[in-house]
């Protein structure tokens, strides 16, 4: 047993430990931010409850968790240390853990409440950072007022072809783009529980064209992207800005996004109000 671990029992979790879980990831997500959906039971059980798991319980409580979807390819794995249990090797031991697991494998770690020790850690054992994503807030007390661009207008965006067609052009020239069927992008969209159809937006150049789209799900913009063509004209920002707006007119005090860490438009959001809130990544090794 590690050094400082002393009265900690290690056996498997499951289902019936969601609520334990939950107080987990809310105690990582209040020191270390990250994405606040995390604590919601989807995600704590897609990330935390797969095939195989273990925790470290003390007292009862739970203190550090990891699990396993030895079942996919690449193998996943997620995992958690209370911020008071950190330091005493507890981590390595949930990495090591996962590694055996894995076996021969390639290992997929993903982590929803980044820290610079975690990513010390998975470097020192050869893991390689593939993903980083920074996660903004934006206070709603006092919504962003940006005028609308020459020529531009909004109107609620449809879930059809030309909703699909505006984000693959505005997003098409990005880095390791990949073109999702028409059908399961909108499909994703119409299916989630939270997408705003009234705050979801699409951008109208002056001969009706469309030059830009913004969709959100509950209080999260979920996607912004404006057309080559058009980009540079605060199209960006009149979308964005309307939907801080409308969030704000329907009781709601914060919005959220993410953004990926080598993304220009970090810097529009910021402009707009929005603060970082935590980082979220992923970690592959091969």
């Amino acid at each position: 047993m590690v050094g400082g671990t002393k009265g900690l029992v290690w056996r498997e979790y499951g289902e019936e430990d969601l609520a334990v879980l939950t107080g987990l990831v809310e105690a990582c997500l209040g020191v270390d931010g990250g994405l606040p959906l995390f604590a919601r039971t989807p995600l704590t059980r897609a990330r935390l409850v797969q095939t195989r798991t273990l925790g470290a319980w003390h007292d009862g409580g739970l203190v550090a968790a990891v699990s396993v979807g030895a079942d996919r390819t690449p193998v996943t794995a997620t995992g958690l240390v209370h911020p008071a249990w950190r330091g005493r090797g507890i981590g390595s031991r949930l990495l090591d853990w996962a590694g055996e697991q894995a076996g021969d494998a390639d290992l997929l770690l993903t982590t929803e409440t980044w820290t610079a020790d975690a990513e010390a850690l998975f470097a020192a054992r050869g893991l390689r950072r593939t993903f980083l994503e920074r996660v903004l807030r934006h206070d709603l007390g006092a919504p962003p007022d940006v005028a609308a661009p020459d020529g531009v207008t909004l109107e609620p965006a449809t879930l059809g072809p030309e909703l699909f067609d505006t984000y693959r052009v505005s997003f098409a020239d990005r880095p390791g783009f990949v073109e999702p069927a028409a059908e399961e992008w909108l499909g994703d969209l119409r299916d989630d529980e939270g997408y705003r159809p009234e705050l979801s937006l699409i951008a109208r150049g002056p001969d009706g064209g469309a030059v830009g789209f913004v969709t959100v799900l509950d209080t999260w913009v979920d996607q912004v992207g404006v057309v080559p063509g058009w980009r540079g004209r605060r199209v960006g920002a009149y979308l964005v800005a309307r939907v801080l707006r409308g969030l704000a007119e329907a009781g709601a005090d914060a919005a959220w996004l993410c953004v990926n860490d080598d993304n220009p438009a970090a810097g529009l959001y910021r402009r707009l109000g929005f603060r970082e809130a935590g980082r979220r990544a992923r970690y592959l090794r091969r």
